[in-house]
């Protein structure tokens, strides 16, 4: 029987990605309801971690034959060292599901991956790098506008008034950023009022990369009043409209749109040289063009999740899409990769 050494984030570490940086009961049953599916497949022999505390020093001790890396907060829940758990466990020739260090820091600067994107002919939309949010930084004439930091994860620095339509609303949400998250560059981007969706692969391009149906993010039980965005508020306060009213469906999409962002998809996933699963999200301007707006590489395992609910679109059950990645993640390092 296979090994599996499942690592998440440290619970017991303060997170910033979560509502008052602590993980509640909705993570927790999240994490419970993987490893009971995971377990529940009877495949493997499974470790979990969940507490960074002597991590490295476990694994070496006892290394597993694959490590299931669902540590998308980072080390000590820290997102900037996601990059590192990979980057140890490739030093120690012990092999990982998910993307590699190198794909992690393309895809966290997300300027970058707009302008990859670009270069490679995927629709982006309009957008103004700003290197600070500092008082007295010169605003772009581009209204209305999503502002967001441009290298977060789990829509930290994205709240409900992250789009603004004038110079003082966007003056406001600058400060909120310089407040909050001092001394990070700023993505002034143009707003798509259009439908948004996000495109879930499973696989690898060598072996055969599964393209699950797309979703699209259902708006439409939303206050009055309220912009229609995935903000923090969505994934983490469990009291916000934002997570009560806010829906995922089956996307209705015509077959050009479909095939034209699926393709897009795939196209990043190999450029950007993700491994086993990686989502793609986009969202149509008032022409009802889609355009690119973020990679994710390491995208929420969770069964609740955008990847779960486009699986489940196609007919695989939650804890067959966990097995997927990691026959996926198997068949690749099998194979070499």
């Amino acid at each position: 029987m296979r090994r599996l050494a499942v690592i998440t984030g440290d619970h017991g570490e303060s997170d910033p990605t979560k509502l008052g940086a602590a993980y509640g009961e909705e993570d927790l049953k999240a994490h419970r309801t993987m490893v009971e599916a995971l377990e529940g497949l009877e495949r493997f022999d499974i470790t979990v971690f969940n507490d960074h505390d002597g991590l490295f020093e476990r694994l070496a001790a006892d290394p597993p034959d694959l490590v299931v890396n669902f540590c998308d907060t980072g080390v000590f829940n820290r997102p900037t060292r996601e990059l590192n758990l990979p980057a140890w466990l490739e030093l120690h020739d012990i092999p990982y599901t998910g993307a590699t260090p190198q794909a992690m820091v393309l895809c966290f600067d997300k300027q970058i991956v707009r302008l990859v994107a670009e270069s490679l002919g995927v629709e982006v939309p309009g957008e103004h790098f700003l290197a600070s949010a500092a008082p007295g930084v010169a605003l772009p004439d581009l209204y209305p506008a999503l502002l967001k930091p441009n290298a977060a994860d789990g829509s930290v620095g994205i709240t409900k008034d992250a789009v603004v339509r004038s110079p003082q609303e966007a003056r406001a949400y600058l400060d909120f950023l310089h407040e909050t998250l001092p001394g990070r560059a700023v993505l002034w981007q143009e707003y798509l009022p259009g439908p948004e969706y996000g495109v879930g692969l499973i696989g690898n391009p060598a072996s055969g990369l599964t393209v699950l149906p797309p979703l699209e993010v259902d708006f439409s039980k939303l206050p009055a009043g309220l912009n229609p965005i995935l903000s923090f508020e969505s994934k983490a306060d469990p009291d916000s409209p934002y997570w009560t009213e806010i829906a995922f469906r089956e996307a209705r999409i015509e077959t050009e749109t479909r095939e034209r962002i699926a393709g897009w998809a795939k196209l990043l996933f190999a450029r950007f040289g993700l491994q086993d699963y990686g989502r793609f999200d986009f969202r149509c301007a008032a022409d009802g063009r889609p355009k690119m707006m973020e990679t994710n590489p390491n995208p929420a395992w969770a069964y609740d999740g955008k990847l779960a609910f486009m699986a489940g679109f196609a007919g695989i059950a939650y804890p067959k899409m966990l097995e997927r990645i990691v026959d996926a993640a198997i068949a690749r390092v099998t194979a070499g990769g």
